[in-house]
């Protein structure tokens, strides 16, 4: 039988590492998981957003510490080094 991990598990391991969210919307998210709770709100350092705006994105790069609400979340990439080509962050670059 292969090894289970469990949600919480996985995303433990991604403290300290860069993490990859997408929001509910279009807005996306890259930055330094530093902390979450069972609820998955997420603690965040170095983080960039990228949202859309009118026909064009919006590149954030926030100065301080981000705290994100878990029922906001609708994907996260643990470890991921950003966005891929394909996504709207990319674009935005």
């Amino acid at each position: 039988m292969a090894n289970r991990i469990l949600p919480l598990e996985l995303i433990d391991k991604a403290i300290g590492s860069q993490i990859w969210i997408l929001m509910r919307g279009k807005t996306e998210i890259v930055g330094t998981l530093r902390g979450f709770d069972d609820y998955v709100n997420l603690v965040l350092d170095d983080a960039v957003e990228y949202s859309p705006e009118g026909d064009g994105l919006v590149k954030t790069e926030l100065q301080s510490e981000l705290l994100l609400n878990g029922n906001q979340i609708a994907v996260l990439v643990p470890g991921g080094t950003g966005p891929p080509e394909d996504s709207l962050a990319a674009q935005a670059r």
